[in-house]
């Protein structure tokens, strides 16, 4: 659930439209500008970039909420790394590393052919190292995998079980927000842990890069909703791999985290070709509720209170929580995240559990006492409804974040940032799940 439970906790995702300073031409330029006006306190200025709807949605109080906000979750501001500039389709994408004491963060610019503001994000940097490589007495291989066909076909690797099988098999389907195919969150690489951890034990593992990573501009022309972002894409997965030789076609399972585990059973639903559902950190209740929620949790980790820009932020996301949820309002206007209202209309009516009843396939649903994004009211949920059936299980794990990782004492942000591997345990309670199935 990364966008909403990474970007959303350090309360600084922003999106907008802009008209620019015709002085300033250069994206790098623009960028580093935007950010030194911020840094400034000029939140008067950049609210006179925005195009109307993103002023209406986010004036210069709630701008000043939700930048001034963001010491007291990662620490003082140490600076700047250089920009990155580079084109996705007619957008001119520039990104700029933020340095605080806690975290490293990445400021995202989307500049349009007129020089406009397209989209702005604050997100947890990502780790630039690739995966290692599979060592050669592995008891599995690696290969390239599409998912789809022709030019949207999005690049995946699949962890093969090397001997004749057939294998059972697992689709990884994403949380929240534009993930590669290792789901990287700072230095840790949680779908690569869980892939080789499987495939070790002879079970074929496909992941691929989510379609927000791997082409934006996907989205760009005409609404889209979470089905576009990441259903329809796990149904063309469990398609592809059970397709594939060596696997067995009628034990392809989908393990879904945090999102992904909240859309699992509707991918199942959609395929009709999935043997079991396992879910890591699903959320349960609606995920405007939880953004709301993570963001009151998050404002008094540090230090059990929470500051006046913290309720400020808080009390803006509120707004645009309420403005998402509108009948009135225009499904083009920007809300949440910077996601426009026509995407919260078709996620905001999920519900996982309910949709996982229908489809009434066996699943294990795994959560860590430590999660500081879904949470035990989650857990909870999905006890009290399948508690009764013996074809549920469930595993919680008291040292495990929302990364599977373990840790000690709260959870906190921080961690993110810190080198981890998903617990083996958790991997070893997957595969025995699977083999029994």
């Amino acid at each position: 659930m990364r966008r909403t439970a990474l970007a959303v906790l350090l309360a600084a995702t922003l999106a907008c439209t802009a008209s620019v300073n015709a002085q300033t031409t250069d994206p790098a330029s623009l960028a580093r500008q935007m950010l030194d006006r911020l840094d400034a306190g000029e939140y008067a200025l950049v609210e006179q970039s925005f195009a109307a709807q993103m002023a209406a949605a986010v004036p210069a109080d709630k701008l000043k909420a939700v930048w001034e906000s963001l010491p007291a979750q990662v620490g003082k501001a140490r600076g700047r790394g250089d920009a990155e500039v580079s084109m996705q389709g007619a957008v001119t994408v520039v990104k700029i590393p933020l340095q605080f004491e806690k975290a490293g963060l990445v400021a995202t610019f989307a500049i349009d052919g007129e020089g406009r503001i397209a989209g702005f994000v604050v997100q947890p940097a990502q780790a630039a190292a690739p995966a290692p490589a599979v060592a050669e007495d592995a008891a599995y291989v690696e290969r390239d995998m599409q998912v789809g066909e022709g030019e949207r076909a999005l690049p995946g690797t699949l962890a093969m079980p090397k001997g004749d099988g057939p294998f059972p098999a697992v689709v990884l389907v994403h949380g929240s927000g534009p993930h590669d195919r290792d789901e990287t969150v700072g230095p840790n690489k949680p779908f690569l842990d869980i892939a080789r951890g499987l495939a070790a034990q002879g079970i074929a593992v496909l992941r691929y890069e989510k379609r927000t990573k791997a082409r934006p501009q996907d989205f760009t022309s005409g609404p889209f909703g979470v089905d576009e972002e990441t259903t329809f894409d796990g149904v063309l997965a469990v398609d592809a791999l059970r397709k594939t030789a060596g696997i067995d076609g009628k034990r392809v399972f989908v393990l879904g985290h945090s999102q992904g585990g909240m859309m699992a059973p509707r991918i199942a639903a959609m395929s009709g070709h999935v043997a079991g559902l396992v879910l890591l950190a699903a959320p349960a209740r609606p995920l405007l509720d939880i953004v709301v929620e993570q963001n009151r949790r998050l404002a008094v980790l540090d230090d059990g209170k929470t500051s006046d820009a913290e309720r400020d932020a808080i009390a803006a996301l509120i707004e645009q929580v309420r403005i998402a949820r509108d009948p009135a309002t225009d499904l083009a206007t920007r809300s949440v995240l910077g996601l426009p209202v026509s995407y919260w209309r078709t996620i905001d009516p999920v519900d996982a559990v309910a949709e996982a009843q229908s489809v009434a396939l066996p699943m294990l649903v795994l959560q860590g006492a430590r999660d500081i994004q879904v949470v035990d009211a989650d857990w909870s949920r999905w006890r009290g409804a399948f508690h009764a059936n013996k074809r549920v299980e469930f595993k919680l794990y008291e040292k495990l974040n929302h990364l599977g990782i373990a840790g000690e004492g709260e959870g906190n942000l921080a961690e993110y940032g810190t080198p981890g591997h998903v617990d083996a345990a958790l991997i070893d309670d997957v595969a025995g799940w699977i083999k029994a199935h």
